[in-house]
């Protein structure tokens, strides 16, 4: 949604030397007190292995000329699946090659179940291959797939189940596998948050039949542009890793319409050093999401993403759901007084993947039914997260929110919407 704002004159406010407010009772920034963070907040930062964990790896790669299908992506392969719990982890160029390399391995056909609150690759992989998704709603708590809808959406054309771990958050593997099971269908997990998040004190990452996994600049694990499917299936992994290349088994007859989806050596130096700070990131980042609930618990109208006993979320992202008629304001007029203090946020996933322009047709005929997806879709809003990030910037980023709530009326009318 595009808002306006009635700029007001700027307050003539103090801040200390780190550009927060002296105090918590100052005014927003949307109506002219100074800005939380005048030197800006980003959304996300990237957190990398430091270069000199790197350096030799890059300089004997660049070196030997050996750019791909070089030792470090099978030493890098090798540790992760060792550090997930499976037999296989394929490295490939990004988690939505390896969502169509597994959709088509798979042969999939007819139609998918699938979220539609989840990003627009879980789902284009599919379209690609000539199959049909089916929007399928989510859990109000959890904001992952709801079990019972996939059951009940269940029909003879169904060819496969499609659950994401969504900010990290891991999905109702048990019931998901169940349902599964007793239907004779493959479950894949885009697991593109999962690097980091745990189900009941194991790496996700052995479920179903594959998870998808993304290592791009925003997760956990970093390998600039990347992704690794995890399975325990013999005959699906080396499927994988003729498919990943064109689709030769080596003797240059292709036994499949594959595409070119391999991971650089460079990508797997950073993936291999990466898996050294990856579990130090995950716990980071669940402390300050423990730290930003704390701070933001007793407001009214704010909630918080449900992680169930046992598990542990990654926290890609951490976001939080606005009720307006409680927190006296909608998201979007909240997101535009936090852009205004400096504080950079986003907006996942709005639109929902079922009303996107390319999904038009598809959704006028099949008229899917998604009120917990689209209601939480109109409500969520994205936080700053990333995993070097410090307690002070959640604490000012967090009273940022609380001044805006004491002063919803005024910034009400201060925000436009059309």
């Amino acid at each position: 949604m595009t808002i306006s704002i009635q700029k007001p004159s700027l307050e003539k406010n103090t801040a200390n030397g780190n550009g927060a407010v002296n105090g918590q009772n100052g005014r927003p920034a949307l109506l002219g007190g100074h800005p939380s963070f005048p030197e800006k907040l980003p959304f996300m930062r990237p957190t990398m292995p430091p270069w000199d964990a790197v350096a030799d790896a890059v300089q004997e790669s660049y070196g030997s000329g050996m750019l791909t299908k070089g030792a470090n992506l099978a030493q890098f392969e090798e540790k992760l699946a060792q550090g997930l719990g499976v037999k296989h982890a394929v490295g490939v160029s990004s988690c939505t090659a390896g969502l169509m390399l597994v959709y088509k391995c798979l042969g999939l056909s007819g139609e998918v179940l699938v979220p539609s609150f989840t990003f627009m690759a879980t789902v284009h992989p599919l379209v690609w291959q000539g199959i049909t998704p089916v929007f399928v709603d989510i859990d109000p708590e959890s904001w992952n797939v709801d079990p019972a809808a996939i059951e009940a959406h269940i029909t003879p054309r169904t060819s496969a189940i499609v659950a994401v771990h969504v900010f990290g958050n891991p999905a109702a593997v048990e019931l998901l596998e169940a349902i599964a099971q007793r239907h004779g269908l493959p479950l894949i997990f885009d697991a593109a948050h999962g690097f980091g998040a745990l189900h009941q004190g194991r790496p996700v990452g052995g479920n179903g039949v594959a998870e998808v996994f993304s290592a791009s600049p925003t997760k956990l694990l970093v390998t600039g542009e990347g992704g690794v499917v995890a399975t325990n299936d013999d005959v699906l992994a080396r499927q994988l890793r003729i498919a990943r290349e064109y689709g030769n088994d080596g003797t240059y007859d292709s036994i499949l319409p594959g595409i070119n989806a391999r991971m650089q050596e460079f990508s797997a130096i950073l993936g291999l050093h990466g898996l050294d700070i990856l579990d130090e990131s995950a716990e980071r980042r669940n402390q300050l999401a423990a730290e930003y609930q704390a701070q933001l618990q007793d407001l009214p109208g704010i909630s918080f993403q449900a992680v169930r006993p046992g598990d542990r979320s990654s926290y890609k992202d951490y976001t939080i759901r606005i009720d307006p008629d409680a927190f006296g304001m909608d998201r979007d007029a909240l997101q535009a007084a936090l852009a205004a203090e400096g504080i950079d946020t986003r907006l996942y996933y709005v639109p929902p993947v079922h009303q996107h322009t390319t999904y038009r047709e598809l959704v006028a005929a099949q008229k899917p039914h998604l009120p917990v997806t689209e209601r939480v879709a109109s409500q969520v809003l994205s936080l700053p997260m990333f995993s070097h990030m410090d307690s002070q910037s959640v604490a000012r980023v967090s009273q940022a929110i609380r001044r805006i709530h004491e002063h919803a009326s005024q910034i009400r009318e201060r925000v436009v919407q059309p």
